[in-house]
């Protein structure tokens, strides 16, 4: 096609021409699910366990099949590297995760390891060495499938965010510490800071969508906008245990009916907030669980997410002023204690219009849209630059056996992703 110059993106229109193997993607994909198969479909597998040392050993013959330059950091994190020809050697990384929930599918951190591998390969191929170095990434544990309390340990590694002490206070859910994990598979924890890294210029992951917006739009490819902040609360209700038939209604200081009020209340203001503001109740622990006994004491989670920081605040202040008014309305005590809290972080918008363009040269339909889940990216944003690529989820599925995307898709959202990458590379700004 012949090159066409758009003022309006001030590049050059004219398609890559890369050859990207959609077959071969697939292959790739089947082949890494079954390290840790689980099921049909299905993939458990958690940081540092056997299956997650085998797929870095696949990963790692991959990417020297490429051409790259492979090193595994001081947590687990591999890298595979091209080096650049220009004097800024700052790198542009790609990738994702390889961990998995348990079980997961196949796609969820591992295509985004898999598309970057597969787009590097092809910007290579035919190009050549870039400007910039361009990096591959597999990160170690974002799920948190294994260490609940982990919260993004590889790239908060390479942040520089693991404290001191983190490697003996995050134990699995057997209560093994996360150093005795690293141990186990060679790594010495108390050299985990080494993983550190100052020299990104930014860092693009693509991702499945994992929900159904691009579904009912009816496209392939969406271009995030921002990444949404996720506070997870738990409320523990504490009243008084009686009798369920005996103690009449009007004198009870019952946990379950504050517990009912606040979850009902909490979900509806976000759903009269509208997209993208979401509120989930996701779990509930009675005590005593019994059919005929009024419960001392109920402790569950609220789960509450805006990629408008400033409205998340204000979500989460409204949720416990709700929580308050209901306590102190049926005589119950309240305690709040915050479980994890992710502040939204938009995407860089250069790399966003870079995507962008590479789409409008691949003549691929896009939207932009926010990410509803958490990502390595978010972590990474704190060092330089990021943006996401989401691909199409058939039904929004994911985290289950069934996430499923089509070879079509993806083949789109790899052609996305190597355009970004050869602007950022390969360009001369």
């Amino acid at each position: 096609m012949a090159a066409v110059e758009d003022p309006a993106i001030g590049h050059n229109r004219a398609s890559l021409g890369l050859n990207i193997d959609g077959a071969a993607v697939e292959r790739m994909i089947v082949r890494l699910g079954m390290i840790g198969r689980s099921g049909d479909t299905g993939v458990s597998r958690t940081a540092y366990s056997p299956e997650w040392v085998e797929a870095n050993t696949l990963l790692k013959a991959w990417f020297a099949d490429a051409g790259l330059l492979v090193r595994e950091d001081s947590v687990g994190n591999l890298w595979g590297r091209v080096n650049g020809r220009a004097t800024d050697q700052r790198a542009i990384a790609s990738g994702s995760h390889q961990d998995s929930q348990c079980p997961g599918g196949r796609y969820d951190g591992a295509l985004g390891i898999i598309a970057a591998l597969v787009a590097t390969g092809a910007l290579l191929r035919r190009f050549g060495p870039p400007l910039r170095p361009i990096e591959v990434v597999s990160l170690c544990e974002e799920e948190g499938s294994r260490f609940p309390t982990a919260g993004f340990w590889g790239s908060r590694a390479v942040t520089g965010r693991i404290a001191s002490g983190d490697v003996d206070r995050v134990v699995d859910r057997n209560g093994v510490p996360i150093a005795e994990a690293m141990r186990e598979v060679g790594f010495d924890p108390a050299l985990a800071p080494a993983a550190r890294r100052n020299d990104l210029a930014a860092f693009v992951e693509l991702h499945i969508e994992q929900g159904p917006i691009l579904e009912h739009a009816g496209l392939p490819v969406g271009i995030v906008t921002g990444i949404t902040g996720i506070r997870h609360t738990e409320v523990t209700l504490s009243g008084e245990q009686n009798h369920a038939g005996a103690f009449p209604m009007d004198l009870r200081r019952d946990p379950m009916q504050g517990f009912a009020e606040i979850a009902g209340r909490v979900v509806d203001h976000a759903h009269r907030m509208g997209r993208p503001a979401v509120t989930t109740v996701g779990r509930c622990v009675t005590v005593p669980n019994l059919p005929a006994v009024v419960p001392g004491k109920v402790t569950f989670t609220i789960d509450s997410r805006h990629p408008d920081q400033t409205i998340a605040d204000q979500m989460q202040r409204i949720h416990q002023e709700i929580v308050a008014e209901v306590a102190t309305r049926r005589g119950l005590q309240a305690e709040t204690r915050v479980l994890l809290d992710h502040k939204a972080t938009p995407c860089a918008p250069a790399v966003s219009a870079a995507m962008a363009r590479a789409a409008v040269r691949e003549n691929i339909p896009v939207m932009s849209l926010a990410s509803g889940a958490g990502h390595d990216s978010q972590q990474i944003a704190a060092l330089c630059p990021v943006g996401m690529v989401f691909i199409r989820s058939r039904d929004g599925r994911s985290h289950t056996p069934e996430e499923f995307s089509s070879v079509e898709d993806i083949v789109a959202g790899i052609q996305v992703l190597a355009g970004t990458l050869y602007e950022l590379a390969y360009g001369e700004a």
